[in-house]
This record gives C-alpha cells, structure tokens and sequence, in this order.
C-alpha cells in the first residue's frame, strides 16, 4: 500500500514515524508547505518527497492523510475525493461550519470513504467501555464523565485561531460519550472561566469549561476540560449504568495525588502529553484507516459524526456567551 501525508508538522510528523512502521505500508509520500521539513521527514522515515499537495495526489497513492492546518482541511479531503483516493484527516472538517456541512454533503454523495481523526475512538479501555454498552452489560446508561485535563495553556497565538475551547478540546469528549452511548445529544448547558492567563478573556475564550449533555434517552454527561492542570495530560472516562459502572484512563500513569490513607498508587510517572497518553490509540487509528483503504472496514469516524461534534460545540459556544441551556436543533442549519 502506497500512503501519502500531508502536513508535517508537531501531529504530521509524528504520523509520518507511525505510517513508515506500520504492517501493509510499503512506501509513503510526504509533502509540508515548508520545503525543509519535507526534506527533513523524508530523512528520517525513508519516504518520498512531493514538491506540493496536487503533486501527492498525482503520485499513484492509494490513501492520503491529511494533517495540515485547519483551515486547509476542506480543499484536501475535496481532492482526496475528487481523485477517489480514501482520505484520513484530522479533526475538525473545517473551522468553518457552512464549509463543514458542505464537505460532509460532498464527501456522502461521492462514496469515498473519509475517516476523520478522533483517536480516543481507538483506545483500548475506551473501545472496552463502548463494548460494555453496547452488549448490555451496563443496563441502561444513566451517567458519562468524560475529561480533558491539559498540562499547561498553548501559546496565545494557538488560542486565537482554535475557536474556543469548546470547538477545540472539548470535541474529543463530545464525540467520546456520543460513540460510546451510541446516542445523540439534544440539549447543551456550558459554563466556563477565563481565570488564568489574560489572552483567554481578551480573546473571548476561557481556560476552564463544564459541559453537561443530555442525550435522546434522557441519560447526561459531564465534560471537564481545562487548560491548567500542572501534575500531567488527564484523560478519562467513567460510565455508570443500572447493571454495573467502567472507566478508562485509570492506571499508573495517571496524573492524580492520591490522599486515601494506606494507598500510594498510582505510583508510576504521569502522562505529560496527548502523543504519549494515546500513543497506542494513534496507531491503532491509522492502522483502521490502512483497513478502509483496503476495503476492510467502513470509515470507523464519518464527516457525519464530526458534523455531529460540531452541532455540539456550536451549542456549546453559544450557551457559554448566552448563560443558557441550547438545544442541538437551535444550532443545526
């Protein structure tokens, strides 16, 4: 199989090292906007160099991975598609909500298969908690907790661009305890505070946010994301059913102090970072997207449920400025 990645930067070319090890990829073709750090990827992977995205398109690749900036998201998978190459990009469709919902149009009528970059999707205590629901072991579910805890604020110039923590952290829990519950969310209430560094407030976005869900079924989730949580990268999971409760995300490595008395676990160095967190979820994500470029598998993450996550921190956004609950449907266009 013959594999093109565009963009190579911080997630591009971490990508670049996964695809250049993994089973059933004989060669990769790589191509950044920087001239340099396609040379300098293509080095250290072994993988061929594309003078320009249109260039890798035309290169015989049989998928494409798209991992450029967001605002580039919607022309490649658009001529990923045209081409009938499968494409994998990452999260989100597009910064854009009018461009996202005319890409998840484009992409359903053309046929090809597009699988969109959710990893937690693919880690193994999260696929074991959907599994848990999905066959009944749970009863009915009744209550979601999903976390995003991160180290330390990305630079303010990140910030500006992301379009709020909702749209940009938020969403991996949003279509988390969506794709486990296998249910849709129908109201959003969000609050949120810009207490930490100034650029937050200024930039009309907060630092800290508390989302709570209410799915079709009348089950809720609970989202907590902030950006200052010095002990490491928290990333969990709980889901509490009629039948019995799971989570996913506790082990050594997670970054809590534990005060029980007589109890000193965890007791192994705590998650630091999203590669290393999910390092075995990342791989396993591009693993599927090699099934779907075979013709294995469906796409495993659809342009609808990214569209789906959208809906969610759009309302999100909205009832954060409005102090309010919003309803998905106020949103939806």
């Amino acid at each position: 199989m013959r594999l093109g990645l565009i963009g190579l930067g911080r997630i591009g070319a971490f990508h670049a090292e996964t695809l250049s090890q993994l089973d059933g990829v004989d060669s990769l073709v790589v191509t950044d906007a920087v001239h340099a750090v396609t040379v300098s990827v293509t080095e250290r992977f072994g993988a061929e160099a594309a003078d320009s995205a249109e260039a890798l398109i035309k290169a015989g690749v049989d998928g494409i991975v798209v991992a450029a900036a967001t605002d580039a998201h919607t022309a490649l998978i658009k001529a990923g598609v045209d081409a009938g190459i499968p494409v994998f990009c990452e999260k989100p469709l597009s910064g854009v909500v009018a461009e996202a919902i005319a890409i998840a149009d484009f992409v359903n009528e053309s046929g090809v298969p597009v699988q969109i970059g959710y990893p937690r999707r693919f880690d193994p205590a999260y696929l074991a908690a959907r599994n848990a629901v999905v066959d009944g072991e749970l009863g009915w579910v009744h209550t979601v907790r999903s976390t995003t805890l991160d180290p330390a604020p990305p630079p303010r110039g990140y910030v500006a661009v992301s379009g709020g923590i909702f749209r940009d952290c938020s969403v991996h829990d949003f279509d988390t305890v969506r794709w486990i519950t296998g249910r849709e969310v129908v109201e959003v209430y969000a609050v949120g505070s810009a207490r930490g560094d100034d650029f937050f407030a200024e930039l009309g976005d907060v630092a800290t946010a508390q989302t709570l869900l209410t799915f079709d079924d009348g089950a809720t989730a609970v989202v907590s994301n902030t950006r200052y949580n010095p002990r490491g990268h928290d990333v969990r999971l709980e889901v509490h059913g009629t039948f019995d409760s799971v989570s996913a995300g506790w082990s050594d490595n997670t970054p809590l102090r534990n005060l029980e008395p007589g109890s000193d676990w965890p007791t192994g160095k705590p998650w630091t970072f999203f590669m290393d967190r999910l390092a075995d979820a990342f791989v396993a994500e591009l693993t599927a997207f090699t099934e779907v470029v075979a013709g294995q598998r469906p796409s495993p993450c659809t342009v609808d449920d990214a569209l789906a996550v959208t809906w969610m921190a759009e309302a999100a956004t909205l009832s954060l400025q409005q102090h309010r609950p919003v309803r998905i449907d106020e949103v939806q266009r």
